[in-house]
């Protein structure tokens, strides 16, 4: 059960207010690739790509696609001024000294301690991690966007993750389609619900223990 195009849009959206002026942030494949379609023209941000490019832009237009810029997924991006290219092994080089501010990545699962599971499921090819480990590590912050349930209605939000890890105790902030969560070292805090679900449908879908914040917003 693939997200419709309005609801991925509705958590990058969402996303690009963690995004402030001056940072540089990593977009993971999927859903945050959207992100930078949702950044304020008076924001300025340095989108950084592991296959060497610092200073992605927005999508570009249909038709308008340039085949000798992608991002790491191979997706066509564009360019803002300023950009720089580089190889892969100093795009990484960056994600290891801790210059990247954000990281905004998928994930198969998340438990409730920050847990990260998103490169593989047993049994399936996979090209590999990629840069997730190093991005989930190294990145100051890390954010989540995922769907809520799987495919089958279960839970993607757990007390543990049952899926092999990309990194421990790494995820800061979950936002999927149901709600948003903070990942504290008191435990995951519900801070935010997407209408038209509730609270109690968001703590009905969530294996991991919730605690709700004193005021929950609700994103209309």
């Amino acid at each position: 059960m693939g997200m419709a195009v309005d609801l991925r849009n509705r958590i990058a959206k969402r996303a690009a207010k963690e995004i402030h002026d001056g940072l540089i942030v990593n977009l993971g494949i999927g859903i945050p690739t959207l992100v930078a379609d949702h950044i304020p023209q008076d924001i300025h941000v340095l989108f950084h790509a592991e296959n060497g490019v610092l200073g992605t832009g927005p999508s570009p237009d249909p038709g308008k696609e340039d085949p000798a810029l992608c991002n790491a997924g191979g997706f066509p991006i564009t360019t803002v001024m300023g950009a720089s290219y580089f190889d892969s092994a100093t795009a990484f080089g960056m994600i290891r000294k801790g210059y990247i501010d954000i990281t905004i990545l998928g994930a198969l699962e998340v438990s409730e301690k920050g847990d990260l599971a998103n490169w593989i499921v047993p049994g399936k090819r996979v090209p590999g991690m990629g840069g997730a480990m190093e991005l989930a590590q190294k990145a100051k912050k890390v954010i989540v966007l995922m769907n809520h349930v799987n495919k089958q209605g279960e839970s993607k939000i757990l007390k543990t993750c049952t899926l092999p890890l990309t990194a421990r105790q790494s995820v800061d902030l979950i936002i999927t389609d149901m709600a948003v969560m903070e990942v504290t070292e008191e435990g995951l805090v519900l801070k935010e619900v997407m209408a038209p679900y509730t609270v109690d449908d968001v703590l009905r879908n969530t294996e991991a223990t919730l605690k709700i914040h004193a005021a929950v917003n609700t994103i209309e």
